[in-house]
């Protein structure tokens, strides 16, 4: 098996589907649905039928002669790019301002300040940092194992910055793995740091990508979302064991991803658009037919609870499933919120 290992910002759906066989059918599927992510959005009308804003993501329309179709949002051209604010408010947060927040996060959580790297502002104005290059140590009380299965969830996620900085998504820049600031680039390096061997390794990196969540409305940034955090596990296999994982572990990670990094409208935990007016037709007293129509309760009053839109499923992996007795329960994401208020 060939190596995925490049340093261009663009993941091609063509290098996917040659090297790692049903990988690119693993990371288009939802799981709430049981068919594929969709489009939601209508950028791709032009290329014709199967690009409609609510048809299903195929392989054969993102491969072949048309493998180019998604792409990073720096590399679209600037008046698609205006479009996308202004009807779905895309806006990319430079890497900076992901690694000071993310920051924020361990800073918090260790105890003490720049833990994996230092913020750095230079003369001209401009705002980088340096990373630590010693191991990560840890608190008296807490352990790298926690750090890793400790839950991490970026909303709204676009191509998931805040997960995995494989490149800065407003400039392009392809960053090498060691200078990584996401929230899974960090627990990866905590895993490559701590374990030796191909088993140890695999195992905490799965951890990892158990609890690491993001969530996003179009199809198309969600899957390239998808495809980053895939290929940071093979980059940081690489990186590690000098050789790309076995098939097998790609599809288990991607299989991982196809769960926690899921299509659904943030502000109503159900997938887009799925909220409908319901029809019915009834016949009165006088044989007359009345036509009655029920709005979804939910947005009619804002309340996330009583949408009648399909509510979003994730995976509990570390939780068992009642009915099967396996870990890995499914559970709707509202039922998580329900659970902090």
């Amino acid at each position: 098996m060939q190596s995925a290992f490049n340093n261009d910002a663009d993941i091609l759906e063509n290098e996917i589907r040659e090297h790692y066989p049903d990988v690119l059918e693993i990371l288009l599927r939802d799981h709430t649905t049981q068919k594929n992510i969709f489009w939601a959005t209508d950028n791709y009308l032009e290329f014709g039928e199967g690009y409609e804003y609510n048809s299903p993501i195929l392989p054969q329309l993102i491969t072949g002669e048309r493998g180019n179709i998604i792409m990073p949002r720096v590399k679209k051209d600037k008046l698609l790019q205006q479009i996308r604010v202004r009807n779905m408010a895309e806006v990319f947060t430079p890497l900076w301002i992901c690694n000071a927040q993310i920051n924020l996060i361990d800073d918090a959580w260790f105890g003490r300040k720049n833990v994996f790297n230092t913020e750095i502002l230079n003369k001209e104005g401009l705002h980088s940092w340096k990373t630590n290059p010693k191991k990560i140590t840890f608190p008296d009380d807490k352990t790298w194992k926690q750090y890793v299965r400790d839950t991490r969830l970026e909303i709204t996620c676009g191509e998931a910055p805040y997960i995995t900085s494989r490149y800065d998504t407003t400039t392009g820049e392809y960053i090498p793995v060691e200078n990584r600031i996401g929230l899974l680039d960090r627990k990866l390096r905590v895993v490559s740091e701590n374990t030796d061997t191909t088993g140890e390794w695999l195992e905490a990196a799965q951890t990892a990508y158990k609890n690491t969540y993001a969530f996003e409305w179009q199809g198309d940034s969600l899957l390239l979302a998808r495809e980053a955090m895939l290929y940071t596990f093979i980059d940081n296999y690489i990186r590690k064991f000098q050789r790309p994982p076995q098939l097998r572990s790609i599809r288990y990670i991607a299989y991982i991803i196809s769960w926690n990094v899921w299509q659904m409208d943030g502000l109503k935990g159900v997938v887009p658009n799925s909220c409908s007016t319901k029809i019915a037709t009834e016949t009165n007293l006088f044989g007359e037919i009345e036509i009655k129509e029920t709005p979804c309760e939910g947005c009619l009053k804002d309340n996330i609870r009583r949408h009648n839109g399909i509510y979003c499923l994730i995976k509990d992996w570390g939780a068992k499933d009642p009915k099967t007795n396996k870990t890995g329960r499914k559970i709707r994401f509202i039922d998580l919120i329900e659970k902090q208020t």
